[in-house]
This record gives structure tokens, C-alpha cells and sequence, in this order.
């Protein structure tokens, strides 16, 4: 699950920097969603050596960093985020990203040593949000006025984000039940974003030519 997770997005950050910005969105809600179920599989093999286990945490959170650090931050950047704020607000949410992975890797390392029972809190905001937050904000932006608001909203949305990943707080763990429902969600903004895309495509790049007559 982990290896599809990263294909998955490898593909998305092709898809962006050829501006298939739909599928490239579709791309990192599907990593997301195997994200969620990598480890609930890991946890059902029970004969796992401590190498194993060390191996497959180490490369969940490589993973992490390419899925949900460097394909949003491509996407952000394609998407218009180009400007010297832009990139600076990009800059900041890619190391705030860093940064939660490396020390969430060494306190869950800590944590495992201590105990075995399940996390229940997450320290910080998983980087795994994003798989969530950009696939619903496309989704609403279809009923935005203009391409204009949903750039000043994905430059909010970005740069909050990355404050989150580094703010010391506790942030619970969602149960079965609510991982099922936000699956669902983010399946119907998937699905949202298929049937508009060439709606939204075309908003997109009416934004692009006004930019550049006005430059």
C-alpha cells in the first residue's frame, strides 16, 4: 500500500507539472487514502521482526514526505503560487513538513519502546491532511466567483497548514467510523472534481490569460 501510495504520487506530480491539475488532485486523494490503511495492514501481521517493523515505519514516513509534501507543494506552485509569497509560504509548509515527519518518527519510536498499545493522539497535524483539505477546497472552488478567491484561499490554506504541522498539540487520532466517513467525503470531492474539472479547467485558464494581458 505504501509503494502504490507513492506511485500514485509520482503520477500526480507528472500529471501537474502538465497541467492534468483534475487528475494530478485525484492522484494525492488516492494516496491518502492508501496512507490510511498501510498501517492497519502492517498491524495484522503479527510475526513481524523488530527489523520489519522499524523498516516499514521508516518507510512510511519517506513516503509521507513525497506524497504529501512534495506533490501538494508542486501542485501549489502550478497552480499559481508563483509569486515570491507564494513560493515563500510553498518553502515553509515543505520544511514544516520535514520537520513534523522527523520528530513524529522519533517519538513514535520512543512510544512503540513503552508501549504497544495503538496511538491515540497524534502530536501536531498529520501530514496526511493535505490528501483531504486540497481535494475539498478544489470542490468548493467550483462555486467560487472567481479562480482569484480560490488562489487567495489555497495560499491561506497552505501556510496555515504548515503551522499546524509544527504547533505542539494534541490532535486525536480518528476512529473506524470516521475514517469510513471522511473516505467518503473525499470520494464525492474526487468524483466532484471528474465531472467539473473541464468546467474548472476553463475558469483556470481564463485566470492565466487575464494574468497575462495584464502583464
Amino acid at each position: 500500500m505504501t509503494y502504490i501510495s507513492v506511485v500514485s504520487s509520482m503520477i500526480g506530480i507528472f500529471c501537474a507539472v502538465t497541467d492534468h491539475i483534475s487528475a494530478a488532485v485525484c492522484c494525492l486523494a488516492f494516496s491518502g487514502l492508501c496512507d490510511m490503511f498501510d498501517g492497519k495492514i502492517a498491524r495484522t501481521k503479527k510475526n513481524r521482526t523488530e527489523e520489519e517493523k522499524c523498516f516499514g515505519i521508516q518507510i512510511d514516513y519517506l513516503a509521507d514526505i513525497v506524497c504529501f509534501g512534495i506533490l501538494p507543494i508542486v501542485l501549489g506552485f502550478k497552480l499559481g503560487m508563483c509569486h515570491i509569497y507564494g513560493i515563500a509560504i510553498l518553502l515553509f509548509y515543505g520544511l514544516a513538513g520535514l520537520i513534523r515527519l522527523a520528530y513524529f518518527n522519533v517519538m513514535e519510536e520512543k512510544r512503540q519502546n513503552e508501549t504497544s498499545e495503538n496511538r491515540k493522539y497524534y502530536q501536531g497535524l498529520p501530514i496526511t491532511s493535505m490528501s483531504v483539505i486540497m481535494p475539498l477546497l478544489f470542490m468548493v472552488s467550483v462555486f467560487f466567483p472567481g479562480f482569484r478567491y480560490f488562489l487567495v484561499c489555497l495560499h491561506i490554506a497552505m501556510l496555515l497548514v504548515g503551522f499546524l504541522f509544527i504547533l505542539n498539540f494534541r490532535f486525536r487520532k480518528p476512529t473506524n467510523r470516521e475514517l469510513v466517513i471522511l473516505v467518503a467525503v473525499v470520494a464525492v470531492a474526487v468524483l466532484f472534481i471528474l465531472l467539473y474539472k473541464e468546467g474548472w479547467w476553463a475558469k483556470y485558464n481564463l485566470y492565466r490569460i487575464q494574468k497575462l494581458k495584464g502583464a
